[in-house]
């Protein structure tokens, strides 16, 4: 599949793209490039409007890219009475799954240990007969089934034996959250969309009562520039409260942050074919296959330090392995963590004391003329937190607008999905591959695969394994950079790959090879090629000083310490 040249989000590109944010009007501006704000770019630029789209980071540097990476309904919102909640998140599963990104959002089996005989399993069966009722007539997932305590140890043995007396198996889906969220950009660019990162909001530009669109820093460059449009979509996540006093809303619209810490194991730690969810006092703890590791997570916590690198405690860590230890054959140890992250949910201020009681609704409001918030809600339900926010926005400008279309409008890399690796291993580039090299492409990018097969077919030596990460090729560097807008180290190791929590190092030793291979893409001399080097590594040390701490001040205080590259343009103008 070949995607229109303003879709390749390289160097080039992006120059053009920081051009017409300074010279045109659009109809809709979009701040913020995580899942919510690729999603209402896209659907904007579907209905055939002229959009920008401004992210302060990288796409999905945030939330979006932190998540347990599960398309789901939320099981557990059943228990809350949430039904509209699961319902939707159901059908936009479906979605997902079927039409818009089939080759990113993949089922997976999860198993639901059950501690007591009758009535637990006649509580959590009622409760799983009422989620596939909800998932419709023609679910994209098979339907739950019980297992028996024999059935259920057989499938994981990980599983102590008196920690159930039998199990539901259920499905839910995965998803690489942060490469979603670029490819929801990529498909909005080839709509039209200009999407551009590393650009942050100073201020807001008015039209008498109307906001008119926003005064900006390019953050690679220190260059300034004014961004003007008929409607300003507010889609920052976590940021949404700063982002409206910004602006001069009065009575800002309260997020409130949640921590959500997740542990990464080697997968021969957990002897499992499923996916396991077990409850805890609070909510629920999930046990997800990722690769040949297993994510375990995750807490729930309210957060009231600084938004832009979140920090895991020691507590933090300890919480979890207690947790999942209640139930496992052979306990987990602080020394078989590879990796942790941590994201912060933007949930609806409310009056809870626990984080894990807030709603997951998402709530869409018009702040000031021009300018409508969109904030809360969960991944899986991005496409109707979009949709409402155009809805919405599109109220200000001074003609009609189609009805969002972007239930049919599938992703960058989905349509001939089927038989695509077949049809791609007669490419010149998948030649110098084996065939599990192919299908790792094909399982990451779709058809897009045929973009780092292009690379490969004009430079074999690219189809080498990356040192210091073996499972993927020099050729998916040079893809993230010249075709995805990468534009630091940590834009590769951390969201375009995620080498950050796959390998035992976290990329330390594979950052020389990234940066070289970065350097002619973006025009790199050494002295840059080495301080790409040293902050990434740097960043792992601050990350690891933070984890050994008990208190998330002091946790956050170490982390601090080192800050995203494309922060330093934003520090130096005291912002």
């Amino acid at each position: 599949m070949r995607v229109d040249q303003e879709a390749r989000f390289g160097p080039a590109t992006r120059a053009r793209a920081l051009e017409r944010c300074a010279s045109e009007t659009f109809d809709v501006l979009v701040v913020g490039g995580g899942v919510t704000g690729c999603g209402a770019a896209l659907d904007a630029a579907s209905r055939g409007l002229s959009v920008a789209l401004v992210e302060k980071r990288d796409f999905a540097a945030g939330t979006s890219s932190r998540s347990s990476k599960l398309i789901h309904g939320g099981l557990r919102y059943l228990e809350s009475f949430d039904i509209e909640l699961v319902r939707e998140a159901l059908h936009e599963r479906r979605l997902l799954a079927e039409k818009i990104a089939p080759h990113l959002v993949h089922p997976t089996p999860f198993l639901f240990p059950l501690k007591h005989r009758a009535w637990e399993r006649l509580y959590m069966g009622s409760g799983l007969f009422l989620y596939d009722a909800l998932a419709g007539l023609h679910p994209a997932m098979p339907r739950h089934r019980h297992l028996t305590r024999r059935s259920c140890l057989r499938a994981v043995p990980a599983l102590r034996e008196d920690s159930l007396t039998g199990g539901i198996r259920y499905f839910d889906a995965q998803v690489d959250d942060a490469r979603f969220s670029l490819v929801l950009a990529r498909t909005a660019a080839a709509y039209g969309a200009v999407c551009v990162s590393a650009v942050g909001v100073v201020d807001f530009l008015h039209d008498g009562e109307r906001v008119a669109g926003v005064h900006a820093q390019d953050l690679e460059s220190g260059r300034e520039l004014d961004v003007r449009a008929g409607t300003v979509i507010n889609a920052t996540g976590i940021w949404t409260t700063e982002m409206e006093r910004l602006a001069g809303v009065a009575d800002p619209m309260i997020v409130r942050p949640s921590k959500g810490v997740h542990l990464v194991v080697p997968k021969d730690r957990i002897d499992s074919e499923y996916a396991l969810i077990l409850r805890t006092e609070k909510s629920v703890l999930f046990v997800l296959p990722w690769g040949d590791r297993w994510i375990i997570g995750t807490t729930d916590t309210d957060w009231h330090h600084g938004l832009d690198h979140p920090s895991a405690t020691h507590a933090d860590i300890e919480y979890l392995l207690d947790h999942v230890n209640e139930a496992l054959r052979e306990p987990l140890r602080f020394d078989d963590v590879i990796a942790v992250f941590v994201g912060l949910r933007p949930l609806l201020g409310g009056t809870a004391e626990e984080t894990a009681k807030l709603s997951r609704n998402h709530a869409v409001r018009r702040s000031a003329p021009g300018f409508v918030s969109v904030a809360g809600g969960k991944y899986t339900t991005y496409r109707l937190m979009a949709r409402d926010a155009v809805d919405l926005a599109v109220h200000d400008l001074r003609f009609a607008v189609d009805p969002s279309r972007s239930a049919n409008v599938p992703l960058l890399g989905a349509v001939g999905l089927s038989g695509a690796e077949l049809r791609l291993s007669s490419h010149p580039g998948a030649g110098h591959l084996a065939l599990t090299q192919l299908h790792h492409l094909v399982a990451r990018y779709g058809t897009l695969a045929a973009e780092v097969l292009d690379l490969i077919a004009a430079d074999p030596g690219l189809a080498a394994p990356l040192v210091g990460a073996e499972g993927y090729v020099a050729a998916e560097v040079c893809h993230a950079t010249a075709y995805e807008g990468a534009l630091h180290v940590d834009d590769v190791l951390t969201r375009r790959t995620h080498i950050a929590f796959e390998v035992p190092d976290r990329g330390r030793l594979a950052a020389d090879g990234v940066a070289r291979l970065m350097a002619p893409v973006l025009g790199w001399d050494q002295a840059a090629v080495d301080r790409e080097i040293a902050h990434y590594r740097a960043r792992l040390e601050a990350e690891a000083a933070a984890q050994a701490l008990l208190t998330d001040e002091a946790s956050d205080s170490a982390r601090a310490e080192v800050r995203d590259p494309r922060l330093e343009h934003f520090d130096a103008r005291g912002e």
